[in-house]
């Protein structure tokens, strides 16, 4: 069990490193001023949207200052508010003339008020908690909608939730009152420690953050801590987990996984599962709700073959009470664990066997270091690809099924390269600038590789390079796209240098090559699967002020078919199948019931035998339909719907096998299908 005290969105970004004394004002430098400037000019003119500095992107910006600050409404009053309200009209302001000083006293006011609310906290825990869990009280688990509170009782009466909820949730994972106490006493210590840690680095992070934040969810400013991160991982010798990490309000998640990476060799991580505690080895959990990000990344990171402790709070988990601990073991991804690899897979007929070519495309990777030095062997998805064609063509398959699923992208030039495997030269995508002239991308060599049947696999963790494939064969009528709707990152970004840190900038915009954009939506398959991932959570249309769906003209372009003419027929087939497959059903009942309990799951009882009732309810339901699965596959029953999450994944065949075996089975429908419509136009 873990923690579940909801400190405001930031703790995130503002529980830091430094030494500023608890009653000093921390004030902006004159490095930090300069680069507002830096920033505001890039944004004005180096975007790509048209943004305009004035009292409407004021109030935007404000707006998600305070969310970044206080976004569960648990810190500030109302008067705090209206004490800074001219900021919604003065943030452009602000930046433009590099006059930070009222962002940062806003930051100062929120300082003051989550340090003494720690203290009251601490206060309270060294008088004794005397909580008897049987009332009929609820907490709230979300008030980013709530209103600003207008007195201090009011914040104490949820503090008071809270602290009982924080309790509850200790009292129920077995520890003694004691223990409870002790605790929640060193945790709440800590947080007003790296509270009274934070220097003008961290109030100015967090202010650009709101600035860039308020134009687009992937321009960024990196701070020099930042920027010495980012560059370590593009470099690709960062040793830790393999997990791409986000903040979610006072949460981290895991946003993606790397390719090949610990994490998701382990098999224990999940997009979306939130990290609520980080335990090196041989040492206490530490809790990490409400501190910043950067400071849990490094917290997870370590040298090769030392083991990590997290305490996770699963992505289909109603009560975010309710965590479990995971042990992952960091290594370094090579490049090796990324490589495209393929199976042949068999699907029984009537008429006998056939055999269908499964390549797993992880990543659109390149070893530019061996490119770039001129070596005629190096690596790359494009070549690892094509070895795998030339030997699934030996293997004589009916079709060859690409399965881009959780692929999050990579370098441009291999999804371009690796279309031109299945296309006799042309265009690929288009990538618009901000002023609006569009470059063409394609593929220029002559020849096509393999010119079968072709289906690409995709799911909602399908983004950038994949979506940009996807879209092509999809437009070219080269195969079928099969699976769920991509994640929609369809923009360009470039990392500018400035006086003081970076500036990650979105520069351009991708279209396919039939004038769509993949922005915001993403790639829709012609045959759809149901997904437990859910698209509030995960993908572009969940992130605040994502830019916009749009279209441009379209390129001319030659047709390879016309795979729409049988996608009645297709899906007709396909859905026969899945309403007789046990693990199709499954996903079918269980994406539905999650759905339901979001829904319900609003607030939290702080009645002990209630919180257990309604807990013990919603896993009665999941594990009652996990075991009806089971018994359809012929597999024993669990007791315990915790079981299902460490189940051998062979034996329990797996959701994700069973996707890829009715790829086969679509495309196969496919391949026959064309094959006979080609038959009778030939005899015509």
């Amino acid at each position: 069990m873990s923690l579940n005290v909801t400190l405001g969105r930031t703790a995130a970004l503002a529980l830091l490193l430094g030494t500023v004394p608890a009653q000093a004002a921390i004030t902006a430098t004159d490095a930090q001023r300069e680069a507002a400037v830096e920033v505001a000019e890039s944004l004005r003119y180096g975007h790509y949207a048209d943004i305009s500095f004035d009292d409407d992107w004021s109030e935007q910006a404000f707006d998600r200052y305070l969310d970044l600050l206080d976004g569960q409404r648990a810190y500030l009053l109302a008067g705090d508010v209206n004490d800074f309200a001219t900021l919604s009209t003065t943030m452009d302001d602000a930046i433009l003339d590099g006059d930070l000083s009222r962002p940062y006293a806003l930051y100062q006011r929120y300082h003051e008020r989550a340090e003494a609310r720690l203290e009251w906290l601490l206060e309270r825990i060294d008088a004794g908690l005397d909580f008897d869990f049987d009332g009929n009280r609820r907490m709230a688990l979300d008030r980013e909608d709530a209103a600003w509170p207008q007195r201090e009782s009011s914040l104490d009466e949820l503090w008071q939730k809270r602290l009982e909820n924080a309790a509850l949730t200790l009292s129920i994972s077995d520890q003694s009152p004691e223990e409870v106490e002790e605790t929640l006493h060193q945790r709440y210590e800590n947080q007003l420690n790296r509270l009274r840690q934070t220097n003008a680095e961290d109030v100015f992070g967090l202010m650009m953050a709101a600035v860039t934040g308020s134009i687009d969810p992937h321009s960024e400013y990196l701070s020099p801590r930042q920027s010495e991160s980012f560059d370590i991982q593009m470099r690709l010798s960062l040793e830790g987990i393999g997990a791409l990490l986000q903040a979610d309000g006072e949460y981290v998640k895991v946003a993606s996984l790397v390719p090949g990476g610990p994490a998701e060799k382990a098999g224990v991580l999940k997009p979306a599962d939130r990290i609520v505690g980080v335990g090196q080895e041989g040492e206490e959990m530490v809790n990490v709700v409400g501190m910043r990000l950067d400071d849990v990344v490094d917290m997870i990171r370590g040298p090769k073959g030392s083991v990590i402790r997290l305490d996770v709070v699963p992505a289909q988990a109603v009560d975010t009470t309710r965590s479990e601990v995971v042990e992952i073991t960091r290594d370094t991804v090579k490049l090796e664990d990324q490589a495209a690899q393929s199976e042949v897979i068999e699907v029984e007929r009537e008429d006998g066997v056939h055999r269908l070519g499964v390549i797993e495309v992880p990543a659109f990777y390149v070893d530019f270091d061996a490119w770039q030095a001129g070596e005629p062997d190096y690596r790359s998805t494009t070549r690892d690809v094509a070895k795998q064609v030339e030997r699934l063509k030996d293997e004589d398959v009916e079709g060859i099924v690409l399965d881009l699923r959780n692929n999050g992208g990579g370098a441009l030039q291999e999804a371009n390269s690796l279309i031109g495997l299945f296309i006799d030269r042309g265009p690929t995508v288009q990538v618009r600038d901000a002023e609006g002239r569009i470059s063409l991308y394609g593929d220029t060599d002559s020849g096509t590789l393999y010119d079968g049947p072709l289906a690409v696999l995709v799911n909602r963790l399908s983004a950038s390079a994949s979506e940009i494939f996807a879209g092509a064969i999809q437009d070219y009528g080269r195969g079928l796209v099969v699976g769920g709707d991509t994640f929609g990152k369809g923009t360009v970004q470039t990392l500018d240098e400035l006086n003081h840190g970076q500036l990650k900038l979105t520069r351009a915009k991708f279209y396919r090559i039939s004038g769509e954009s993949t922005q915001h939506r993403g790639v829709t398959p012609d045959i759809s699967f149901p997904s437990l991932i859910d698209p509030e959570i995960i993908g572009e249309s969940s992130l605040d002020n994502a830019l916009a769906w749009d279209q441009v003209r379209k390129v001319q372009y030659r047709r390879y078919g016309e795979p729409e003419r049988y996608l009645d027929t297709l899906r007709q087939r396909h859905r026969q199948r899945a309403d007789a497959h046990p693990d199709f059903h499954y996903l079918e009942r269980e994406a539905e019931l999650a759905d339901r309990l979001r829904e319900q799951h609003t607030s939290v009882s702080l009645n002990r035998e209630q919180r257990q009732r309604e807990a013990e309810a919603q896993e009665a339901e999941q594990l009652a339909l996990e075991n009806q699965r089971r018994e359809a596959l012929g597999l024993e029953p669990l007791e315990e719907w915790a079981d299902a999450r460490d189940e051998d994944t062979e034996q329990a065949q797996p959701i994700d096998r069973a996707q890829v075996m009715e790829s086969a089975e679509i495309l196969l429908d496919y391949a026959r299908l064309d094959h006979g419509l080609r038959l009778a136009d030939y005899h015509d």
